[in-house]
């Protein structure tokens, strides 16, 4: 039986008097692709802030293997943080890098392995992404889909047991984000991370996910296996998914 790997409890989180999450429950266990749906607006990425401990809740509590992360100070959040890698939207690789220099910068900043050693994670890393032979090009050199991967293989250079996705799909033509898509699937696969994908991509969202979550309104509209979110009665969930399935 799975364990949850990080459990969103009651999570409220206001601006002002812009009230942005209202209640928010959700769970993600350990190996699973959650994929979090939302127009923009929604709460995606103040949800994911929270998640990784870069704002605090106003109520309500986020725990990380078991561990509340809104008590901890931020030596031991560093700590937490380190589980997780991170994949941006626009990749937000280094120009001046080469993709092999980006890959392996995580590596040279936080641990103390050999140049040989860092050389050989990042060769590593850039097959599970299905890159090979790039390490001395430059990110204007490669394709959309290319920084992608190559974004992820950064992220998974520590070796996270979590990574999670913003907005990974966006800006892309189809036959990238299916690349994109299956860069995610693949990471799963062969590295088994849990991930957590914030998205408004609903075609991806329903290639890639093992659970679904909706949100809108500051709470969780919807929550489950795909097909069994496509059957909700919840009147936005019905609206946001016949954007894509009313033509599919």
């Amino acid at each position: 039986m799975a364990r949850p790997m990080i459990q969103v409890i009651d999570l409220h989180k206001s601006f002002g008097e812009n009230h942005v999450l209202r209640g928010v429950n959700l769970e993600v266990d350990e190996g699973t692709t959650t994929v979090i749906l939302g127009g923009s607006g929604s709460g995606k990425s103040v949800l994911m802030k929270h998640v990784i401990g870069l704002l605090r809740p106003d109520r309500g509590s986020v725990v990380v293997e078991g561990e509340p992360i809104e008590e901890l100070d931020e030596r031991e959040l560093q700590r937490v943080r380190a589980k997780f890698g991170m994949v941006f939207q626009a990749a937000a690789l280094f120009d001046s890098m080469t993709v092999g220099e980006n890959v392996g910068f995580p590596l040279r900043e936080h641990t103390k392995l050999s140049e040989a050693e860092v050389r050989e994670r990042v060769r590593q890393k850039l097959e599970v992404v299905g890159l090979r032979g790039v390490e001395a090009k430059f990110p204007a050199e490669l394709s959309g889909g290319m920084r992608k991967r190559v974004g992820l293989a950064r992220a998974l250079a520590l070796d996270p047991k979590i990574v999670l996705y913003d907005e990974p799909t966006t800006g892309l033509d189809p036959i990238t984000t299916d690349y994109v898509d299956d860069m995610i699937l693949e990471a799963k696969r062969q590295l088994g991370v849990t991930s957590v994908v914030i998205s408004h991509d609903i075609g991806s969202a329903f290639h890639v996910a093992d659970r679904i979550a909706v949100l809108n309104d500051g709470l969780i509209a919807a929550e489950g296996p795909p097909d069994e979110v496509r059957q909700s009665r919840h009147p936005f969930v019905q609206r946001f998914l016949s954007l894509w399935f009313g033509r599919a």
